[in-house]
């Protein structure tokens, strides 16, 4: 089909890498949902993107929000094309300290909300045998790092669901992947430093290198607009024999 004038949902939208995925997906000729657990940034933010955007609030995490909002998007524009899993959130503790609270809502987010969104707009994908998923993991996907274990346990479960599915839909159009991020300088890591600096009694530059730059060949951050290209090439017509594959943005880690 062609691959623009596509209906693109990307979840966390308000702020970050996933304002940078709407906005790249808007400069390829798409229209975008932006949703976001804020309806009121979503809102500023398809604002700030112009009229080929259009803000929802949505909480992933909430069968029913996640199924209001789809039938929403359906009755507005008739499918959905492209889905984006973007929306994340991070807490920082000894495992020994981790409230179960804020376990089971990184877990509920990350996970459970990649499978809920994918469980109610797949079947319009699979109408159509055309889509494309695309699940934002991390370089914490494939390895881990100390304080982290619900974020981490919650982007290893990412890439493992993005390879079943590509599994099940392999034969229906349907391509589905996960790229996985290293170091973006968004306010997500930002308020990260912080913790991981107390944690260890060190600096926060020392927390830096330790916890973020320290693996990462490149010795910098990554930009959001590298995550929110090799989104839209996951998405492109040049990209529809990739499935299953997690596509690391990272800087060599």
């Amino acid at each position: 089909m062609k691959q623009t004038d596509r209906t693109v949902i990307v979840t966390g939208a308000a702020r970050g890498i996933g304002f940078a995925i709407a906005n790249g997906f808007i400069q390829n000729g798409d229209f975008v949902i932006i949703a976001d657990i804020d309806g009121v940034e979503a809102n500023e933010a398809a604002r700030r993107l112009g009229p080929r955007a259009v803000g929802y609030q949505l909480d992933v995490a909430d069968e029913e929000s996640v199924r209001e909002f789809t039938n929403k998007v359906i009755s507005e524009r008739g499918t959905v094309h492209v889905l984006v899993n973007n929306a994340g959130l991070q807490h920082i503790d000894k495992v020994e300290d981790f409230p179960t609270d804020r376990w089971c809502l990184l877990i509920d987010v990350m996970l459970t909300g990649t499978f809920l969104m994918t469980k109610y707009t797949l079947p319009y994908m699979k109408n159509q045998q055309y889509g494309r998923i695309i699940n934002v993991s991390s370089a914490h996907g494939k390895m881990a790092s100390p304080y982290k274990s619900a974020y981490v346990s919650a982007k290893h479960g990412v890439v493992g669901f993005t390879r079943t599915i590509a599994l099940e839909t392999v034969t229906e159009g349907i391509t589905v992947n996960t790229i996985m991020p290293g170091p973006v300088k968004t306010e997500l890591i930002e308020k990260q430093i912080g913790k991981l600096a107390e944690e260890d009694g060190i600096s926060e530059e020392e927390a830096i290198q330790k916890h973020l730059l320290g693996k990462q060949p490149m010795k910098r951050f990554i930009d959001p607009s590298e995550i929110a290209g090799t989104a839209v090439f996951l998405a492109s017509d040049s990209a529809a024999s990739i499935t299953g594959d997690a596509i690391s943005v990272s800087g060599g880690i």
